[in-house]
């Protein structure tokens, strides 16, 4: 107790320090601000008992920096104006270069996923901006869909980009669709908030 009476600055300026270099490293662009504002705030705390005061007025600026974006993205992530839902060809040329660039990532959540597009499937990429964010890919067989991928790309994993496709773009009905089924075993609780049901292991949504 006496060395961490004595050294407790040292250990908040190291872990301050350690954790906005944690920050940098995360893919996750909200959860890259969120760390970084509270390296930012811990930072202000062991630079004002140092009296080093132009570190202080920086980190505080860095807080309200991050702070105004965090606040951005949450209030867009569910926002239609924010993310635009364009429906491409299962053979399309950027698909398969967007499926071939996050093809690593892509396994280690759909590790039996292979694209193999035909003409009973639908593809759709999700935009912010010029940016693909998300892709979605559905096998059709009558008025059900199975869905064969709901992706999103490391930036954008705290987000759900996905749901424009079931929700929001309204694409599903006018190809006739009224049934959506995931894949068995896929556990994601962001079917919950968008309307699926759990049946058996999968989730279904009646559109």
């Amino acid at each position: 107790m006496t060395w961490l009476a004595d050294h407790w600055l040292d250990l908040l300026g190291w872990g301050g320090s350690a954790l906005l270099v944690y920050s940098l490293l995360q893919a996750s662009v909200l959860r890259l601000r969120v760390l970084n504002a509270i390296a930012c705030v811990i930072l202000i705390v062991f630079n004002a008992a140092l009296g080093v005061w132009p570190m202080v007025g920086m980190n505080s600026v860095l807080v309200v920096i991050n702070a105004w974006f965090i606040a951005r993205m949450l209030r867009d992530r569910h926002d239609e104006s924010a993310f635009e839902v364009l429906e491409v060809d299962p053979s399309d040329a950027y698909l398969r270069h967007t499926l071939t660039v996050h093809g690593a990532d892509i396994a280690k959540f759909n590790p039996s996923f292979v694209h193999d597009p035909g003409d009973d499937q639908d593809a759709f990429l999700v935009q912010r901006g010029d940016e693909t964010v998300g892709v979605v890919l559905l096998l059709r067989s009558g008025d059900t869909a199975d869905v064969l991928l709901d992706y999103v790309t490391p930036r954008y994993r705290d987000f759900s980009p996905g749901e424009f496709v079931w929700r929001k773009s309204g694409l599903l009905a006018e190809r006739g669709i009224r049934r959506v089924v995931t894949p068995p075993g896929m556990v994601d609780a962001y079917y919950d908030r968008l309307g699926f049901r759990r049946e058996g292991p999968s989730y279904v949504l009646e559109v």
